[in-house]
């Protein structure tokens, strides 16, 4: 990964501080200390496009104005800016941040009309930030001036702060804006070491086929937020080949997580339009459109009622994206899911197809609802799930919960094909020095690197840390399962009762039933039917089954009840279900886990329930030895005698 010098990261560290000062100074007691982070970002912002643009803006300014002159279209405009220049923004106001710092008159108006300078191409970056609200209520405290003074002495040039560093800065910012406003601001921001092991084990698999020359590659990310997992994928491509071409496509909901989104790519050399609003569940702004990689960290348990009516409408077109399974309206992560998995590329004739990295809790894992059922069984029968990685807890702004991350791919490896690998890295973690908002911990590089490399090591891995399935391991049959009876024949006034409510029945038949009571229930049925017939009585088939039911009163003394076809008899109101594994045989299964438990179990493969689930903690789960009984009496021997220290001490002491 992006590795930076110690005299780099060391001015990135500064440059935010400086950056963060503005809050102490001029913030503090005119806005919310929670909305510290609102301000700061959009103002880092304007002065990191600012200083991008100062080397060429002397010559772009009368170009656009000529270009403006002859009634040229915008569109051509950014073309031609784009070729000469190799800029996708500009800004054509004659202002800067230190011309306005430099004045006391109209510092509003002059900022409003220098932000509007810029290029239509970002203008919904401001709108989203909501600027205009923010430099009103500044200028209203009397401290606007102020503030654009201040970022106006920052140097924010390319020079100065490199992409990778600007992003550092970037991303210590809105650390210091999550922790003033709490862990919900963070909801939107996936950290960069979850993201780091992400973009890690989505290349893994891919470093072959990314070298050469004209080599191109696209990333895609649903849920974008701010950018970040576009950007480090970028970064760490360019790492692998410093020759590649990237494409990033994103897409994001809200307002501000767009405008930090849509900002952060801008200063870092992406496109204007990389990141575009609305919401993926209803519209899919990328339609038709698949990628080589894609990245999301979802909402979790986010309630998706708003988008029913267009995501149950769209499920009914046979192959798209919701088309396998909708789970309940109170979770749309496998919406997400589901809609990632849509977007992979094929596999192509280079050899590589697409790969996802999807983060998610524990729910997707397990749901039993009919739609996750289904999803999960589409993703198994087309065998796109390669690998499925526990990270650490406390790892997300926004949540302690666990969570995991879902690689996904279209064209595995030929020794992964119908496998999938668990990973356990949730105890891969490092304690971080200040938490911010439920992140308390954090992946270190070597945290990563064990993950990474029991990725890679695949069937050769620490069963420890990984464990290699087939789809089927996950695949169960839930089997109901009952205990057979044991009866002995007891006459009672009460059974008698019942009897003599059959139709068949005469008053003849209580001599031959009194006669029966301590008989073998199994052979009662025969018994019954022999003395009647003795006695000159009838006996049909419905009077006999009325006797054998109200004789038989369960006894553990009794043998095994059979009836008279000689089919088990089912002990009434006694039934388990037993899941078992697709990948095993039933009775085998049953020969090993009921039968030595539950004598004369019984059980119906044909009333059976089929489904899916992936019990990753259960598979991980490693039983603690209990502590010896030599060891438990040697420590209650050590605290018997400092009690009776303790009571000798109180006798002589009284």
């Amino acid at each position: 990964m992006t590795t930076h010098s110690p005299a780099e990261a060391q001015r990135s560290a500064t440059a935010a501080r400086v950056v963060w000062e503005t809050a102490d100074k001029f913030l503090r007691g005119v806005v919310e200390e929670t909305e510290y982070g609102d301000y700061i970002l959009p103002f880092t912002v304007l002065r990191r496009l600012e200083c991008l643009l100062v080397p060429t803006k002397a010559e772009l300014v009368p170009f656009i104005e000529d270009l403006i002159a002859r009634d040229t279209p915008a569109h051509f405009i950014d073309s031609l800016v784009k070729r000469r220049f190799g800029l996708s923004f500009y800004n054509t106001s004659p202002l800067s941040l230190a011309t306005i710092a430099s004045i006391d008159d109209n510092v509003s108006k002059s900022v409003t009309d220098y932000v509007e300078g810029f290029s239509h191409t970002i203008a919904d970056i401001w709108t989203s930030f909501e600027f205009p609200r923010l430099v009103k209520k500044l200028d209203e405290a009397n401290t606007l001036h102020q503030v654009v003074r201040h970022f106006a002495t920052l140097d924010l040039s390319a020079a100065s702060m490199p992409n990778t560093a600007m992003g550092d800065l970037f991303e210590d910012v809105m650390y210091r804006a999550f922790d003033k406003k709490g862990k919900a601001a963070g909801a939107f921001y996936t950290p960069r070491d979850a993201i780091k092991l992400m973009v890690d084990v989505l290349f893994a698999s891919d470093e072959d086929s990314l070298a050469g020359r004209n080599t191109t590659r696209s990333i895609y990310d649903p849920t974008a937020g701010s950018g970040g997992m576009l950007l480090v994928a970028k970064d760490h491509l360019a790492e692998l080949n410093p020759d590649i071409e990237v494409g990033l496509f994103g897409q994001e909901l809200m307002d501000g997580a767009f405008a930090l989104g849509k900002a952060d790519l801008l200063i870092q050399g992406g496109l204007p339009d990389a990141i575009r609003q609305g919401d993926t569940l209803l519209k899919d702004e990328y339609e038709g459109q698949q990628f080589d990689y894609v990245l999301s960290n979802p909402p979790f348990g986010m309630d998706w009622s708003k988008q029913e009516k267009k995501v149950k409408a769209e499920a009914l077109a046979m192959g798209s994206r919701f088309s396998h399974g909708l789970p309940s309206k109170s979770d749309g992560q496998m919406l997400f899911l589901a809609h990632c998995a849509s977007k992979l590329a094929p596999a192509g004739k280079a050899g590589h197809g697409g790969r996802a990295a999807v983060v998610s809790n524990a729910s997707p894992l397990f749901n039993s609802d009919k739609g996750p059922n289904a999803i999960r069984q589409w993703l198994f029968d087309d065998d796109l799930v390669d690998a499925i990685i526990a990270l650490p807890t406390q790892m997300f702004y926004g949540t302690a919960i666990a969570t995991y991350v879902w690689i996904l791919d279209t064209n595995k490896e030929e020794e992964r094909k119908g496998k999938i690998q668990l990973i356990d890295a949730s105890a891969q973690w490092e304690g971080m020095h200040k938490p911010l908002g439920d992140k308390r911990r954090g992946m270190s590089e070597k945290n990563r690197q064990a993950a990474l490399d029991a990725y890679k090591a695949f069937e050769d891995a620490d069963p420890a840390i990984s464990r290699i399935m087939t789809p089927k391991d996950f695949m169960f049959r839930d089997v109901p399962v009952f205990k057979q009876a044991r009866l002995a024949t007891v006459v009672t006034d009460e059974a008698l009762a019942t009897i003599a409510k059959h139709g068949a029945y005469v008053g003849g038949h209580e001599a031959v039933i009194r006669g029966l009571d301590g008989s073998a229930w199994n052979g009662l049925a025969g018994a019954f039917m022999q003395r009647c017939k003795v006695a000159g009585l009838k006996a049909p088939l419905g009077l006999v089954d009325a006797v054998t039911k109200a004789l038989g009163v369960q006894d553990e003394s009794a043998e095994l009840a059979l009836g008279r076809n000689n089919d088990p008899v089912l002990l009434d109101g006694w039934k388990i279900t037993e899941r078992v594994p697709m990948s095993e045989d039933l009775d085998e299964h049953m020969t090993r886990e009921v039968l030595p438990f539950v004598e004369g179990a019984t059980w119906d493969e044909l009333k059976a329930k089929e489904g899916n689930e992936i019990p990753f903690t259960r598979i991980f789960y490693v039983p603690e030895q209990p502590r010896g009984l030599a060891e438990i009496d040697a420590d209650v021997g050590r605290l018997m005698a400092e009690l009776s220290k303790l009571f000798n001490a109180v006798h002589r002491d009284a």
